[in-house]
């Protein structure tokens, strides 16, 4: 047996002014310094083999905080681009709902929960999906095939898509899956690599 982990960075900045952040590199609050020591207290009893997180700093100082949280900085730690949040394109930076009255409330859902429309010069979820899913499947799935526990820390849009993966949502489904900051879901794997076992 062994577990995945999914942790979605603490809240940023932008999350607490509500905007739009995309690959915009913004910083984590103190709400979200204390959101990733509560989520690192929520698996201190788990020893990770190896640690994956973004390019921006939201998701790796949040893995930082978390590693430091359950005494485990040592281990390795692979940062990669294909874990970056969904990038929004020309609604990075917008307030939401300024966004929303810029555009109309029922566009800019859609353009933040469906599955396959894309904001203005950015990415859908199904291009995040097609970014992340083979990362995934490449370097962290084996990881955990191989018997080790691996812990993820990443955004909402990313884990969304791993979810999506795992737990075979339609895209209608997906569109209703919301991970708030310092959200903590655990996977279990068998002895095949097959996730048997969900926990949030």
């Amino acid at each position: 047996m062994s577990l995945l982990v999914l942790i979605r960075h603490g809240q940023s900045q932008w999350n607490l002014e509500n905007r739009f952040t995309g690959w915009v590199d913004i910083d984590i609050t103190t709400l979200g310094e204390q959101e990733n020591r509560a989520a690192g207290e929520k698996v201190k009893s788990t020893v990770f083999s190896k640690a994956f997180t973004s390019d921006l700093k939201r998701a790796y100082r949040s893995l930082e905080i978390i590693l430091k949280e359950i005494g485990q900085t040592a281990i390795p730690v692979e940062r990669n681009a294909a874990l970056n949040e969904r990038h929004y394109g020309d609604l990075q930076g917008l307030n939401k709902a300024e966004a929303a009255k810029q555009f109309g409330e029922s566009q800019v859902r859609l353009w933040r929960r469906s599955f396959d429309i894309t904001p203005p010069g950015g990415e859908s979820l199904k291009d995040t999906a097609n970014r992340v899913l083979p990362y995934f499947r490449s370097r962290i799935a084996p990881e955990v095939r191989a018997g080790h526990n691996v812990l993820v820390v990443a955004h909402g849009n990313t884990l969304r898509s791993i979810i999506m993966d795992l737990d075979k949502l339609t895209p209608t489904l997906v569109e209703n899956l919301n991970i708030e900051t310092g959200a903590v879901i655990v996977y279990e794997s068998d002895s095949h690599g097959r996730f048997v076992r969900k926990e949030v």
